[in-house]
């Protein structure tokens, strides 16, 4: 399990790099500077949460017993594809063929998503 989430806080990390650069060079030009902010936002959380992944990674390496370290790794990987997925979507909502306004009630559940991590995170250190 451990290097699971190892695994997948790297390809998480590089998607954010790759996201990243292409927003900064590509979108930047189509986008107005709100919707870019938008799009960094989601850069930044999905950052933000590779990092938390790679220490559920870490600590499950430590603590292979842990039932509530997996958990809080699989809301984090939730809350990047709910929350940082859907601030993508909205920010280039004028560039896509298809309308997202679906995504809009999906960014306050991927938040959600991420507080849940972080409170199994905290309840990890209990057991």
């Amino acid at each position: 399990m451990a290097e699971k989430f190892i695994r997948i806080a790297a390809m998480v990390g590089a998607l954010a790099v790759a996201i990243g650069a292409f927003g900064a060079h590509g979108l930047k030009p189509l986008l107005n500077e709100y919707q870019i902010s938008i799009f960094e936002k989601g850069v930044q959380y999905q950052f933000y949460h590779a990092f938390a992944l790679l220490a559920v990674g870490l600590l499950v390496g430590k603590n292979p017993n842990n039932k509530w370290l997996p958990r809080a790794g699989w809301f984090f990987l939730a809350g990047i594809i709910g929350f940082s997925g859907s601030l993508y979507l909205l920010a280039c909502r004028d560039l896509l063929p298809f309308n997202v306004y679906w995504a809009g009630p999906v960014t306050p559940i991927g938040g959600l998503f991420f507080l849940s991590g972080w409170i199994l995170l905290f309840a990890s250190a209990k057991q």
